[in-house]
């Protein structure tokens, strides 16, 4: 089992940058794939991207391709979600999410969650 905490969350003017971290707690971090998950008000939670348990291998909303970036510190027990060029539009509450098995997009596959941190953008 794993518990996540996100942080780095706040208010940025569109064109601005973030970085969320999500810090897990265990022995045994690099063998979960993690995923980043995002909630607007009113809509259905929206994968954002995730990385491979090694971190060699990342995927990306389309949405988000070319302005975040994945990655993750085994040593640490982190995953982090560089945002970049951030847009009014990626407002949401920003979820980290953990599963030992799935390589997925789909929220389903997650077991562990963790309780969200609210990223902001401004126009």
């Amino acid at each position: 089992q794993v518990q996540l905490v996100e942080s780095g969350g706040g208010l940025v003017q569109a064109g601005g940058s973030l970085r969320l971290s999500c810090a897990a707690s265990g022995r045994t971090f690099s063998s979960y794939v993690m995923g980043w998950f995002r909630q607007a008000p009113g809509k259905e939670r929206e994968f954002v991207a995730r990385i491979k348990r090694s971190g060699g291998s990342t995927y990306y909303a389309d949405s988000v391709k070319g302005r975040f970036t994945i990655s993750r510190d085994n040593a640490k027990n982190t995953v982090y979600l560089q945002m970049n060029s951030l847009k009014p539009e990626d407002t949401a509450v920003y979820y980290c999410a953990a599963d030992p098995l799935s390589y997925s997009s789909s929220p389903n596959a997650y077991a562990y969650w963790g309780q969200g941190t609210q990223v902001t953008v401004s126009s």
